[in-house]
Order: C-alpha cells, then sequence, then structure tokens
C-alpha cells in the first residue's frame, strides 16, 4: 500500500489517498493567517512535505504536548481556563518537513524547523475554517485514525 495525503486549504481538508484513489477525507483547520512559509508568519506551508516522525503512540485522548513532549496533563476545559494563550497540540502528531528547497526546506522557510504539525486539538475548535497557528488541526478521533494508518515517510502535499 502507498498511502500520499492531500490538504486543499480552500476546502479545509485533508485527503487520504492509497495507491492513486481517495479512501478517506477528514475535516481540518490550517493557519489563521493563511499560507506562506516564513519563519515566524504563523501561515501554513505550501507544497509537498514528507511526515518525518510520527509522536504520540499509546498516549491517552487529550494528552497535551509541549515542545513535542507529553506534559503528563490531560486537557479539559478548566485547563483551558487556567492557561489561556497555550497553543493545544493534543494527542497525536505529525511531524512534517518540507521536501523543496527554498520553498519549504531549508533556511527561514523550513517546515521542519518551524515545527508545523498535523496534531489534535481540543474537541470544541470549529474544523473546517482557518484557526492555528500555521499547524494543520484535526480532531481527535479523525488524528488517531490517521495516526493508525499512516507510516513515517508518506508523502503530503498542501496546496491551494
Amino acid at each position: 500500500m502507498v498511502f500520499k495525503l492531500e490538504v486543499h486549504i480552500p476546502a479545509q481538508t485533508l485527503l487520504v489517498c492509497e495507491n492513486g484513489r481517495v479512501i478517506n477525507e477528514y475535516p481540518v483547520s490550517t493557519g489563521k493567517n493563511g499560507v506562506g512559509e516564513k519563519y515566524g508568519s504563523e501561515q501554513t506551508p505550501r507544497g509537498w512535505h514528507v511526515i518525518r516522525a510520527k509522536i504520540g503512540t499509546n498516549c491517552p485522548v487529550n494528552t497535551v504536548f509541549v515542545a513535542r513532549r507529553p506534559t503528563g496533563e490531560i486537557y479539559t476545559p478548566e485547563l483551558r481556563t487556567r492557561f489561556p494563550g497555550r497553543d493545544w497540540i493534543l494527542t497525536r502528531i505529525f511531524w512534517l518537513s518540507g521536501l523543496e528547497v527554498s520553498r519549504n526546506r531549508l533556511g527561514d522557510v523550513d517546515t521542519m524547523r518551524r515545527y508545523i504539525y498535523i496534531h489534535g486539538t481540543p474537541d470544541d475548535v470549529v474544523m473546517g475554517i482557518p484557526g492555528s497557528r500555521g499547524c494543520i488541526r484535526m480532531r481527535n478521533s479523525d488524528i488517531i485514525e490517521l495516526f493508525e494508518l499512516i507510516p513515517v515517510g508518506t508523502r503530503i502535499n498542501i496546496s491551494e
């Protein structure tokens, strides 16, 4: 089986393709600042990427991650109230690495150095509209399903 992922920014969807045909579609939320590749822009990078690492295997749903490490916390609305400015990265993480030199790889456009992920988010976060800090957010149940299916090394195209 050869998988490929496609994120369509205008539709705010992630498509899972197996051997050239779409087998699943998920709603997502991409960067609230739009698309772009520059470090510090909080925009979602475009182009071809690869899943460099999968993080969170066997972690409970709503596990909170900071710097790709579980904090020991489980997300709750009360926790959000205590930490209102936190960027909630939950449950599972796919760490992306750009494949296109000068577009999304190396220098100040490097996706991996920008810490761009596909990750879980609180269940009350709306999917289908841009709202992240550049990452691709998914519902926790969806990211778990995808995490079980997709191996490290899978290519992903993020397009307008």
